[in-house]
């Protein structure tokens, strides 16, 4: 098996068999991460509330791996409509603005109704 392999505990990463990063040398490659609150054992109802959630968990997972978001150099948002993108712009530029990745935004259905947003990082061990 190549890389290290880093958990959220998310329910989802056990039932599908995957890990929330791979560490690869010196690259990060984050898995989708929705707003998933594992305290609460499930998803706020609002997209703005689920995008903080997910940023947060991919913060934690690149300090797992030993980088940060300042070092990610892609992100990829796949959100659920265009009316919610609108409305959380402001929190991925707040969580992008100093890395400024490449960015590719997807309007789509997520694996779940309650699910909003998702974003998937790749970032790079400074």
């Amino acid at each position: 098996m190549i890389g290290t392999r880093i958990s959220s505990g998310s329910p989802f990463e056990e039932m599908a068999g995957y890990s929330r990063a791979v560490v690869d040398g010196d690259m990060v490659y984050v898995s989708g991460t929705t707003g998933y609150d594992l305290d609460l054992g499930g998803f706020a109802p609002d997209v703005e509330e689920q995008a903080v959630k997910a940023f947060e968990t991919i913060s934690a997972a690149l300090t797992d791996a030993g980088t940060s978001l300042e070092n990610m150099l892609r992100i990829r948002v796949y959100v659920a409509s265009r009316a919610e993108f609108d409305r959380i712009k402001p929190i991925i530029k707040a969580h992008c603005d100093a890395a400024r990745p490449a960015n590719t935004t997807i309007i789509c259905e997520l694996a779940t109704e309650e699910m909003r947003v998702e974003f998937e990082v790749t970032a790079r061990i400074a």
